[in-house]
């Protein structure tokens, strides 16, 4: 079997699970490889593929040019760049891996862009760098409010640390459930104009796309920060940048784009007061660890005729 491994960027694919216990060919590819067209001239030798996530988007158009394509592989119980109508009717196998890891490092991520954004730790790391010292002030988070969209596995993980820096924190989506002790649950536009750190987690679907769009920044205080670990889309990027440039919102952190990696002359590269981290919420060791040996395993049972964890599309 001939396998491709797509978006292997930091190139540790092949050390992080025993590959050698598979009759397969692998192929890795470093960099990513670009729109449609270029995904199929580049995997059309390919019997099998390894997916990073959502790095590669594996449409129907995609899936029916790749005729040897029996199997996809990928991190994640859930991969939304994966048209998983389309693997069924072609007779293509989706299988997953399961875990905690990825979740809790893009916990931790997204503390580390909170705190990065809100002490302006880039732009003085740069000025020191420059020869520069101290320039602007930074905000104190304690007594402050960390506004969460979306209460899963990741947003609740922040509760926590809010809690332990001594942060209010509340919580809204559309169709928010119950809501756990210590968090406040206020109306829409309460929730977006009290929010000091708005901060992202819901998944990407057609209805949650410009979730996050110009009405709802316009409630947003002059003073807030947002912080985007989810998916970009979520976010309605013209409007962000439009909220930034005009001085409506004090700064951005975002690790996801609509377009990933995000191409030259984006303007989100020289928006102001904006941290940028190149999606890497779940790229640890400890997460790659936990993805890599599943993704071994999800091969070697296709090949054994026993497919473990397969996904499926939901009605």
């Amino acid at each position: 079997m001939d396998l491709a491994i797509l978006d292997d960027y930091q190139g540790v694919a092949l050390s992080m699970a025993d590959w050698s216990s598979l009759p397969v060919r692998p192929t890795v590819f470093r960099e990513h490889l670009g729109g449609p067209d270029d995904v199929v001239r580049a995997l059309r030798p390919f019997d099998a593929i390894v997916a990073m996530r959502e790095r590669t988007a594996l449409p129907g158009e995609v899936l029916r040019a790749l005729p040897r394509l029996r199997l996809i592989a990928t991190a994640g119980m859930a991969n939304a760049a994966i048209d998983l109508r389309a693997a069924a009717e072609l007779g293509i196998t989706v299988c997953g891996t399961t875990g905690m890891a990825g979740a809790v490092a893009t916990v931790e991520h997204t503390w580390a862009l909170i705190l990065a954004l809100a002490r302006q730790i880039p732009r003085h790391d740069a000025l020191v760098r420059a020869g520069g010292w101290q320039a602007g002030l930074g905000t104190t988070l304690h007594g402050r409010t960390l506004g969460i969209v979306g209460l899963g596995n990741i947003g609740r993980g922040l509760i926590p640390v809010a809690h332990a820096l001594g942060m209010r924190v509340t919580a809204w989506s559309r169709h928010l459930a119950a809501v756990p002790e210590g968090v406040e649950a206020p109306g829409r536009e309460a929730f977006f104009a009290g929010a000091d750190v708005l901060s992202v987690h819901i998944k990407l679907a057609p209805s949650t796309r410009q979730y996050i769009g110009a009405a709802e920044l316009a409630l947003l205080k002059p003073s807030a920060l947002l912080v985007n670990t989810s998916r970009g889309p979520i976010v309605d990027t013209a409007a962000l940048v439009a909220a930034l440039r005009e001085g409506r919102l004090a700064g951005a952190a975002l690790d996801v784009f609509d377009t990933e990696p995000l191409p030259p002359g984006d303007p989100l590269r020289d928006a102001p007061n904006v941290v940028l981290s190149p999606h890497l919420g779940y790229v640890t060791r400890e997460s790659y660890a936990q993805y890599f040996p599943q993704l071994v395993e999800d091969v070697a049972a296709f090949l054994a005729g026993h497919p473990v964890r397969v996904l499926e599309e939901t009605p």
